[in-house]
């Protein structure tokens, strides 16, 4: 039974599969809380539910808007 929904691409899956950005706080760079600011830019909240896919994109997404402004 998928009961979950992504807030980015709306698929379906198991809420066992459910990532959010509250996952960001184990990695060192970039922050957490510049992460938390950055993605409360795209209106994403700590508690939306995200795809494995959508997750690893805004992952990206995040890293490579941190290198930018502090390269």
């Amino acid at each position: 039974m998928k009961s979950a929904q992504c807030k980015k691409c709306l698929k379906k899956f198991h809420q066992k599969d459910i990532f959010t950005i509250q996952q960001f706080q184990y990695r060192k760079i970039p922050t957490y809380k510049w992460s938390l600011d950055f993605f409360k830019k795209l209106e994403i909240d700590e508690l939306d539910s995200f795809c494995e896919n959508c997750m690893m994109g805004y992952s990206k997404k995040s890293k490579a808007e941190w290198d930018k402004l502090k390269g």
